[in-house]
């Protein structure tokens, strides 16, 4: 038996209230391109609509003009989806809480998660939104996924309750000494001060 290798994601569906709150949250407030939109072809009476979330890849949502957003959160319960988290340069990432408390959009505040930070808050029909900015950038030729599994065996082999940032800048390391190659016989650390007894 074979796997279905997937290579990514292709798009996110999400239900819908009205076409214009869709348009004025996944655009107006997240700033995501509204590039395409036709029927929905499998409910007539429904419409769908296409945003671009940065990366070329689709947000698309199921919208009906009878369907209005509701104030309250979406049900956390088995087999739902509990948020997206989208990712935000750092000079975004600084604005988030300004530009929230602005509109007057309630969130969580920052969120250290010892290898990025985020930010929560539901968009118009409860549904919660992440925005996370990676403390850290991989190594040429690396992933975020690998240096996070990386991390992850460095910190399960100390015992460590959760990934900090001593994990995640070891990984690093250990990942540019696998992938990179150099002259020295010996690429440990070195005191090129004389300071170490």
């Amino acid at each position: 038996m074979k796997k279905l290798q997937t290579q990514g994601v292709h798009h996110i569906t999400l239900i819908g209230a009205d076409r214009q709150t869709s348009i004025d949250f996944w655009e107006g407030v997240l700033g995501m391109p509204f590039v395409f939109e036709q029927p929905n072809l499998d409910v007539p009476d429904d419409n769908h609509l296409y945003f671009d979330p940065g990366d070329g890849r689709l947000i698309t949502v199921f919208t009906r003009e009878d369907r209005k957003p509701r104030d309250r959160p979406t049900p956390e319960v088995i087999g739902a989806v509990h948020h997206i988290a989208f990712t935000v340069s750092r000079a975004v990432y600084t604005q988030i809480r300004e530009r929230l408390d602005e509109r007057g959009i309630s969130h969580s505040g920052e969120v250290d998660r010892g290898f990025m930070y985020s930010f929560y808050f539901r968009d118009p029909l409860g549904f919660l939104i992440e925005l996370a900015n990676y403390k850290f950038e991989p190594p040429a030729g690396s992933s975020h996924a690998e240096v996070l599994l990386e991390a992850h065996l460095l910190r399960t082999a100390r015992g460590d309750h959760h990934i900090s940032d001593v994990h995640v800048a070891d990984a690093i390391e250990v990942l540019t000494e696998r992938g990179t190659r150099s002259l020295s016989a010996d690429r440990g650390p070195r005191d090129p001060y004389g300071k170490e007894k």
